[in-house]
């Protein structure tokens, strides 16, 4: 299977930017988007032999997450289920007859870090939503988790400490949540390397300059951990500030 994710920061923008081309060259069996930013009935494409689903905040242009999936789910279900944290349109859930599939995107906790108290409260919510999946068949979790979750992962960080996104509270949430039973693929299958990236400021030519975080992630439940085959940084993909991030497993 070839599942992929990426922050395509506006859907509108990314699709006059060559993502339906893209689609087509990678055809994954799941297409998981996060920040689409805008309601389905703003936008129209052909996307032949996916079922697609939108879950969009209810403040218009902002937020906003997608599935487009080739083999019909058992179920489709959008948000944690709580109203106070599904309002920004931050989850989708997929189920399948072996596993669950989660897109999601995390609230960053924004200058000043002005909303790291709601951030940690939607943390422990959904690691509670996780674990509760996880109880019933192993899961496979992807998007923008907004934090870089090791030096490693950051090009400066040092200087970045206690910025959104590198805030010691958001990776211990990290910490603890990998400790709960998940595995960071990527980390898992390349606990060395370096100068790997998904997202990089537009400021300072920071792409360029290959200056960046690895905020965008594939989770899996351990026990999936011996079927998947790889997982990639897709970093000479263009069209966001992020780039795409893919796994590829056997059939689970």
């Amino acid at each position: 299977m070839k599942m992929i994710s990426w922050n395509v920061n506006g859907l509108r923008a990314c699709l006059g930017k060559g993502f339906l081309d893209f689609v087509e060259s990678e055809q994954p069996d799941i297409m998981a988007l996060q920040e689409t930013k805008l309601q389905p009935e703003q936008v129209y494409f052909d996307l032949p032999g996916y079922s697609m689903y939108f879950n969009s905040a209810e403040k218009k242009g902002y937020s906003g997450t997608a599935l487009f999936l080739k083999e019909k789910p058992l179920k489709v279900t959008f948000g944690m289920g709580i109203e106070e944290h599904d309002r920004e349109g931050r989850v989708i859930t997929a189920e399948y007859p072996g596993f669950f599939f989660v897109t999601v995107y995390t609230p960053n906790s924004q200058d000043g870090l002005r909303r790291l108290d709601y951030r940690m409260t939607w943390e422990e919510a959904f690691l509670g939503y996780l674990k509760g999946l996880d109880g019933q068949k192993p899961v496979i979790v992807c998007g923008d988790l907004n934090v870089a979750h090791e030096e490693i992962d950051i090009k400066n960080p040092k200087s970045n400490r206690m910025n959104a996104g590198f805030t010691d509270q958001e990776r211990e949430k990290m910490t603890i949540l990998l400790q709960n039973g998940f595995a960071d693929t990527f980390r898992r299958l390349y606990p060395e390397a370096r100068d790997r990236y998904s997202w990089w400021s537009y400021r300072f030519h920071a792409r360029e300059n290959n200056a960046g975080w690895r905020i965008d992630y594939f989770l899996v439940s351990e026990r999936l951990m011996g079927k998947v085959k790889d997982s990639l940084i897709l970093s000479d993909v263009f069209g966001s500030d992020h780039c795409p991030v893919a796994l590829l497993t056997e059939a689970i």
